[in-house]
């Protein structure tokens, strides 16, 4: 969601700012979101002359972390525009956060959040700043202030694969569609693309669909504009659902240019209303995991809408209809001030529902049994079947998560969620487990893997599940370590091998305990489970998200 710090130029101080008391409060951005911040309680200080619209707020009183810290201290009037102290409370996560216009503000409904805060004034508003201001967009951490953008690598924290789906038909007329190349191409220089940031790709939507240029074209944002620049006007029919389903299809390869784990956007820029059916298009986008957003360009007037083949287009086309995904500009003319918000939400990642599928938005973590009865080739099994449920799964820094346990009487971390970041790397640190051997203590294991594993996940955006496997009894209570690593929001699957107690594997598996328990006589038999698994963990996935 960060911008580029060379393109906002907000302000933030290098120093610490104290209250008359001698207190200390941490200086932030205009930007700076609630989950940024790492203490329970924190004193921030906010700048002056934040410029309101650019603010995102996800609630009323309670407000979702994703949300500015200044935008919601405004928006409660705890502070105005001039800025000023604010403490921050974080608070456990909520569903239903409302949408409230206050102070300037119009906060948005968000379902449901993993964690939030509250905001209220400080005992002490008389700060003295200490320290010299420096030019950055980054939220303050007591670190020093990340480098300037490294212009070839872009913009780190805005990785995007994004398709900007142009109008070229008659309907937007050439001196309409010059001003919509112009547009387009102020957002993706201020997208801040990159090798390493977002990458960007155009199809004209005409009579027929064209793609211009794709993915692997560029990647640099002075050749992106040149060649929105050189794009010529095609005229034709507005048929946005055909040119929308084609995009959808065919531009997100591998070949051309798509990365995995990486967010697909397509960005519709309509001037008026489509001549075709979109809503298919739109179904069709969100089962290729696409996120569509419809930017809407002079709306069809009251004498118009009889020509309307579906008023309701944009809500059936986009993503998710919940006012994220649709962004509307009254004309093609001073554009400029809508550059910034549309970035904004091109780069808010946590938002981008419709890419979030099973296979890139989950944390497996594996806990193996290690104890003496096992034995060396039959753990050879065990860490092939863990290989082959991996392998599933798309993973990245910003997509799908392994981790591995090790148990007996002890615990062994074999590898974090966050240790590796590449399927590959991850295959090879499971080829790399040495055999323990020992006892069976599984309970304790479930215990160390809830608190040291899934710990530090607990507030991130992907689902927690944790596969056990286990060939005993154990010597410990497994019930209560399985209920409190549910109640912490891990969905527990059990796999038994030869002589492992159904009781036991029932006693640890998520509700429905049938559908989250396996069990096989031989250690050659896990093989088979590997689909069912991998087919549990994605039901679990889609109906968590209903």
């Amino acid at each position: 969601m960060w911008l580029a710090p060379l393109l906002l130029g907000a302000f933030l101080l290098s120093g610490p700012v104290r209250g008359s008391d001698g207190s200390a409060s941490t200086a932030i951005t205009c930007f700076t979101r609630g989950l940024d911040l790492r203490k329970e309680t924190e004193d921030v200080l906010c700048p002056a002359n934040c410029p309101l619209w650019q603010f995102y707020v996800f609630g009323d009183g309670v407000y979702a972390s994703l949300s500015s810290v200044c935008g919601a201290a405004i928006h409660s009037g705890v502070i105005t525009n001039a800025g000023g102290a604010v403490r921050v409370q974080t608070l456990p996560g909520q569903e239903n956060y409302p949408a409230v216009n206050a102070n300037g503000i119009q906060s948005q409904v968000l379902a449901r959040w993993a964690s939030s805060f509250s905001v209220t004034r400080t005992k002490n508003t008389a700060l003295e700043a200490v320290g010299r201001s420096v030019s950055t967009a980054r939220p303050s951490t007591g670190k020093r202030p990340k480098k300037p953008l490294d212009k070839k690598a872009g913009n780190k924290d805005c990785k995007a694969d994004i398709a900007f789906l142009i109008d070229g038909s008659y309907n937007i007329g050439q001196r309409r569609f010059n001003l919509q190349k112009n547009f387009v191409g102020k957002v993706a220089v201020m997208l801040g693309i990159g090798t390493e940031g977002p990458h960007v790709g155009v199809v004209q939507a005409s009579e027929h669909p064209k793609i211009e240029f794709y993915l692997k074209n560029f990647t640099a944002a002075k050749e992106v504009l040149f060649a929105i620049k050189e794009l010529g006007f095609r005229g034709g029919n507005s048929n946005t659902g055909k040119a929308l389903k084609h995009t959808a299809q065919k531009f997100f390869s591998l070949e051309n240019g798509a990365r995995k784990g990486i967010p697909k956007i397509i960005v519709v820029f309509l001037d008026g209303w489509p001549s075709d059916d979109i809503e298919e298009a739109g179904i069709v986008a969100r089962e290729f995991g696409v996120n569509v957003f419809i930017v809407s360009v002079a709306k069809p007037t009251t004498e118009e809408l009889g020509m309307v083949q579906d008023v309701g287009f944009v809500d059936k086309a986009v993503c998710r209809n919940n006012g994220f995904f649709s962004y509307q500009m009254p004309t093609w003319f001073g554009t400029t001030k809508y550059v910034k918000p549309l970035v904004q939400k091109l780069c808010s990642h946590e938002q981008m529902l419709c890419s979030k599928t099973c296979y890139n938005s989950v944390n497996i973590g594996f806990l193996i049994d290690g104890s003496s009865s096992v034995g060396d080739s039959n753990f050879r099994l065990v860490l092939e079947f863990i290989s082959n449920v991996a392998k599933a799964f798309e993973i990245s820094d910003i997509g799908s998560k392994i981790a591995a346990v090790q148990f007996t009487y002890d615990q062994r971390t074999e590898f974090s969620f966050t240790d590796y970041t590449t399927k590959e790397k991850v295959l090879s640190a499971i080829r790399n487990i040495r055999y323990m051997s020992g006892g069976t203590a599984t309970g304790d294991a479930i215990s160390f893997t809830t608190r040291n594993v899934f710990g530090p996940m607990k507030d991130g955006p992907n689902k927690n599940f944790l596969v056990v496997l286990t060939d005993g009894q154990s010597y410990d209570d497994v019930r209560g370590p399985a209920a409190a690593a549910q109640k912490a929001g891990i969905t527990v699957f059990s796999v038994g091998v030869a002589w492992a107690p159904l009781d036991d594997l029932k006693d640890m598996a998520s509700e429905p305990r049938e559908s989250h328990t396996f069990f096989t006589r031989e250690f050659t038999g896990l093989e088979q489970m590997v689909p069912d698994i991998i087919r549990g963990i994605c039901k679990d996935f889609l109906d968590s998200k209903q």
